[in-house]
C-alpha cells in the first residue's frame, strides 16, 4: 500500500493545474501596439472569433466609442490615435455585455438577428429574444 501512495503522489504532481476560472466563456484580452499615431489590435481576429461576432460590427462599435476611424486588415484592427490596452479591453467588455451575453440567462450562446431596421439578440440556450440598439 505504501508503494501505491507514492505512485499516486507522483501522478498527482505531474498533472497541470487549470489556469482558467472555470467559466465556459472568458472575455478575450486584446494585445495592443501603439505605433506612431495609430493603435493596432494585433489579435483582433482572435477576439472576434471568441466573441462569435462579425469583425466589422466589433470594429465599428470600438471606433464609434473611441470617436476615431478604424479599419480591419489581415486579422488586425487599426485605429487612428493612441489608446491604451486597458481602454480597448474595457470597451470589449462593454461590447460583450451589450451584444454577446444574454440578458436573461447570462450565457454567451447568442446570435444577432436583423429584421428590417431592428436587431434582436436571440439566445440559443434559453430562447430569449431581446431588442438591441445597433451601432
Amino acid at each position: 500500500m505504501n508503494d501505491y501512495d507514492g505512485l499516486l503522489d507522483r501522478a498527482l504532481s505531474k498533472i497541470t493545474q487549470s489556469t482558467g476560472t472555470g467559466e465556459r466563456f472568458e472575455l478575450p484580452i486584446a494585445m495592443v501596439q501603439i505605433i506612431g499615431a495609430r493603435t493596432i489590435v494585433v489579435n483582433f481576429s482572435d477576439v472576434v472569433d471568441r466573441l462569435n461576432r462579425d469583425p466589422h460590427h466589433v470594429l465599428k462599435y470600438l471606433a464609434k466609442e473611441m470617436a476615431t476611424a478604424g479599419s480591419y486588415e489581415g486579422g488586425r484592427g487599426y485605429f487612428q490615435g493612441k489608446f491604451s490596452r486597458e481602454t480597448i479591453n474595457r470597451l470589449i467588455g462593454v461590447y460583450s455585455n451589450r451584444f454577446v451575453i444574454c440578458p436573461v440567462c447570462h450565457r454567451p450562446d447568442t446570435r444577432v438577428v436583423r429584421e428590417g431596421r431592428l436587431s434582436f439578440l436571440v439566445c440559443e440556450a434559453c430562447g430569449a429574444r431581446s431588442s438591441i440598439l445597433t451601432t
